[in-house]
């Protein structure tokens, strides 16, 4: 199937939300239109179907068929494109329920409730039947019910518009449970048989039950086509009788005696809604009812193979003599018949009468067996594998348009289907080889790529189905080939802490080395990296950061009082160069010694840094003769 992720972007406008459902031929899920805001439901067609042009056409012409019905009851097609390989369809989004979802939960439904919701479904499809497109699909899980009860129509997959329409000839179009005679025989489809669907949904939504069963698609189509169907009154006896007889009129097996618009069969629910809110009940044999306009009164007998309710009030008497009187014409019918029997075999006529054998290779067979019976003729079959349809008919003796005798067996070569095989293991080959092996067993391929951590680039992955899964031999299959590891765009980092460049880092996947070096900034600062940001590398790719360590530090030792030498072996050991000056002192203590220093003792400076130290130089003073006193002078 088309596997669209959440959060993915369709035809760069429609961004996945989540799913919804999944159906035969698509997935649906909730998306949000990018250029429009608002909530769409987009269907996807499956993969496995894009390749097929019938498939895609019939998908192509649902969108051109919904998209022309703007109507309150029919949901509403925005658009429709194509996304990696396939199609979608963009739907309006409705909020609510299917009807199958509340038949399942609440079913059987009041009266009321099943002609309102009756009433809406009929004007659906009235309108799409006013512009040439016939549903072909009716059923309650193609009708959505919201809070308030409104009623909307949903997929027109397999509807046909005016003289487009694309032909399977014997295939059963539709879903078994709901489907029309007619169509369960492959002839022409109408808008009658749209509304005995909408009849069979009807009887659904009364009884709470199936209008027919079995243990097969073909099994309940052959009931469409043969068993009357039961009457609602013997599974729920308080459906008023007029309201009944509005149903079983649209389950009439000849499509001439149903319903011929659904507007008409909306005016038969409204006149029994009258009588329903009237307060007569049905399960009354006594009961009496004002006329409802049927089609008419045989059109309800052939529908449920009992004579139909009264159409005005009636007594006893009367109504027992109208349900003789058909008996005494039938019988004199069987008797005109046995007559005609006896006179045809007396003559010889019958043994021998032959008719040309019709056409039905590439019918269903239950198509084929249905057209063989009305010809007379008695069918047997054969089956034997092959690539076309299940149940599709591939030959027939006697051949078509030649003649047999009338009761003769038609022996007829079914279509078994093309066979089951397993699917091969293929995980770890090369994606040719891979593909092959899949082809030589007899399946179509579909590839499509993923990231993968553990399998190198261009490897298959796995399959969907997985191997060793049986699957029917023509299946597509999905084949997953590696292209190595996600790629991760690397995160500038230059500049932050350490902690910060680790934790960003990481969180993208990567692996983190770290280098320190000796620079200018703080320490603990990132001052390199490798990949630099922006780079794009596979996921776990070690990127290297490199961290300052800062300069060396040194403290300024205490050399005041020292001698110069002392002074200046200390601040040496200290990692730091000392520069004298000098000054005069009077102090003779002061003398040759530190008497100051810059910066002071303690400071913390680069290792190399230079510490002054003041060395105290004496003050010269006057010399001995210089200051003796003078002599005195001679009298």
């Amino acid at each position: 199937m088309t596997e669209v992720a959440t959060g993915a972007v369709v035809d760069a406008r429609y961004r996945i939300v989540r799913r919804i459902g999944s159906g035969g031929m698509a997935d649906v899920y909730c998306a949000e239109d990018g250029h429009l805001g608002r909530e769409v439901a987009l269907k996807v067609l499956h993969r496995r179907f894009a390749q097929d042009q019938e498939f895609v056409e019939r998908f192509r012409r649902e969108a051109k068929a919904a998209a022309g019905l703007a109507h309150p009851n029919v949901v509403g097609v925005f658009d429709r494109g194509e996304h990696e390989g396939t199609y979608y369809i963009a739907m309006e989004y409705l909020t609510g329920r299917t009807l199958k979802d509340i038949l399942a939960s609440e079913a059987p439904l009041s009266q009321q409730r099943t002609i309102d919701l009756g009433v809406q479904i009929l004007h659906a499809a009235g309108f799409a039947h006013r512009h040439s497109v016939i549903h072909r699909d009716f059923k309650p899980h193609n009708v959505i019910v919201d809070e308030q009860g409104h009623a909307k129509v949903t997929d027109f997959g397999i509807a046909r518009a005016g003289a487009s329409e694309m032909t399977e000839t014997g295939s059963i179009m539709g879903t078994a449970h709901y489907l029309s005679p007619e169509q369960a025989q492959g002839h022409a489809v109408t808008a009658a048989s749209d509304l005995y669907s909408i009849g069979v949904m009807l009887y659904e939504m009364l009884t709470g039950r199936l209008l027919f069963e079995g243990d097969s698609a073909v099994a309940i189509a052959l009931k469409h086509l043969s068993e009357p169907p039961p009457p609602i009154s013997a599974v729920r006896p308080d459906v008023h009788p007029a309201l009944e007889a509005v149903v079983m009129a649209a389950l009439a097996k000849d499509p001439a005696q149903r319903w011929q618009t659904a507007e008409d069969f909306a005016e038969g629910l409204e006149a029994a809604r009258s009588q329903v809110e009237a307060g007569a009940n049905g399960g009354q044999s006594t009961a009496e009812f004002a006329p409802i306009p049927l089609p008419a009164p045989e059109m309800a007998e052939a529908a449920d193979g009992a004579p139909p309710p009264p159409l005005a009030p009636v007594t006893r008497p009367e109504r027992e003599r109208r349900r003789r009187w058909p008996w005494f014409t039938i019988g004199l019918l069987a008797l005109a018949l046995l007559g005609v029997l006896i006179w045809a075999l007396a003559s010889g006529q019958l043994a021998t009468e032959k008719r040309e054998v019709p056409r039905v290779t590439q019918l269903q067979l239950v198509a084929a067996r249905a057209q063989l019976e009305r010809a007379g003729f008695e069918v047997d079959q054969t089956r034997v594998r092959s690539a076309q349809p299940f149940d599709q008919v591939l030959d027939q003796d006697p051949n078509p348009g030649e003649e047999a005798e009338v009761g003769s067996t038609v022996t007829l070569e079914v279509s078994d289907g093309p066979g089951e095989v397993l699917v091969p293991a293929v995980a770890g080959l090369p994606q040719n080889q891979a593909i092959g092996e899949l082809e030589d067993a007899g399946l179509k391929v579909t590839r499509d790529l993923e990231f993968s951590d553990e399998v190198r680039k261009g490897l298959a992955i796995r399959t969907v189905p997985s191997e060793g899964e049986e699957v029917t031999v023509g299946t597509r299959v999905r084949l997953l080939v590696s292209q190595g590891p996600e790629l991760a765009t690397v995160p500038g980092v230059v500049g932050l802490s350490r902690a910060s460049a680790d934790s960003q880092l990481r969180s993208e996947g990567l692996g983190v080395a770290i280098q320190e070096e000796e620079s200018d900034e703080p320490a603990g600062e990132v001052i390199a990296q490798d990949p630099g940001g922006g780079s794009r590398v596979e996921r776990g790719t070690t990127v290297t950061i490199t961290v300052s360590t800062g300069r060396p530090r040194a403290t300024v030792p205490n050399v005041i009082g020292l001698g110069v030498a002392d002074a200046a072996t200390q601040i040496g050991n200290a990692g730091l160069v000392p520069v004298q000056r000098e000054r005069t002192v009077t102090d003779p203590a002061e003398d040759g010694v530190v008497v100051d220093q810059r910066p002071g003792s303690g400071t913390e400076l680069d290792e190399g840094a230079e510490v002054v130290i003041i060395i105290g130089l004496l003050e010269p003073t006057d010399t001995l003769e210089d200051t003796e006193p003078p002599a005195p002078e001679e009298p």
